[in-house]
């Protein structure tokens, strides 16, 4: 589907959250500038068409794109910030991080930890309407994962527009190594336990993303089918939080287990 002309404020947006990006100085909030150029779009559409100018900078630059990430799948988190459906944003293969590889400080923009269940597709989904059982049938397996979240904008000072805008405040992900099949797991039932050092910090479950990870994933597939730009076998979904997000220091150790999915660790270096 073609994508109508881009407010020249919005390139301009995208420049600022690109040099963040590049500098590791967060910058002030977007969102008004999102809003106060986004014509006859809403600010939510107009802040993905600054996420879309960036996302499409990194694959001209040779970035291959592995899949996407849910957000806001926590109706908690959505009443916060005054929406009522997720978001996402787009993962890249140089995002990925290997399950207990040392994560180089310098790669962080403010940095926070959530345990998730990603879904790795084995067929394509190109339907605009989607059943749970399309995703069940298209998915290959699931991983326990952990993202690292970070954001561009100074001190988390976020809004909707913000955060899609900065590709769904994302930053890295780790996958577990071990692929487990759907029919050996029931995805909202799947109890989560994350430690720092040894120290619980986040405790959850599938029932806390949108009921069931599948939901937040039928979500998406509809909504990128609708947008033109359809999940595809091999894609990497990262369905959403299962537990509160914890901010990471540097020398911290993440090790999220997820029931009969197994676990998965992040190593921050200093």
């Amino acid at each position: 589907m073609p994508h109508a002309a881009i407010h020249p404020e919005l390139t301009a947006v995208a420049d600022t959250l690109w040099q963040a990006e590049q500098s590791g100085l967060p910058v002030a909030p977007v969102r008004e500038r999102i809003a106060a150029a986004a014509g006859g779009l809403s600010p939510m559409e107009a802040a993905y068409q600054v996420q879309r100018i960036n996302s499409q900078r990194r694959i001209d630059a040779g970035a291959r794109l592995v899949g996407r990430k849910i957000g806001l799948t926590s109706l908690a988190v959505q009443k916060q910030l005054g929406v009522d459906s997720p978001d996402f944003g787009v993962l890249f293969a140089d995002m990925a991080v290997g399950d207990g590889e040392e994560i180089a400080w310098s790669r962080l923009m403010q940095p926070k930890a959530e345990a998730e269940i990603a879904l790795v597709l084995g067929r394509d989904l190109p339907h605009e309407r989607h059943t749970v059982a399309d995703l069940i049938g298209a998915t290959e397996y699931a991983l326990p994962a952990i993202e690292i979240v970070g954001s561009r904008i100074a001190n988390w000072d976020i809004r909707l527009a913000d955060t899609i805008a900065d590709n769904a405040s994302s930053s890295l992900f780790v996958l577990g190594t071990r692929p487990v099949r759907l029919n050996q797991l029931d995805l909202a039932d799947c109890g989560m336990a994350m430690e720092r050092r040894g120290e619980p910090v986040s405790v959850g479950g599938g029932a806390a993303c949108l009921g069931n990870p599948l939901n937040a994933a039928v979500w998406l597939a509809d909504t990128l089918a609708r947008l033109g730009t359809p999940l595809v076998a091999g894609d990497v979904l990262m369905t959403g939080a299962l537990g509160p997000m914890v901010v990471a220091e540097p020398g911290d150790v993440f090790t999220a287990r997820i029931e009969n999915l197994g676990t998965v660790r992040a190593i921050f270096g200093r």
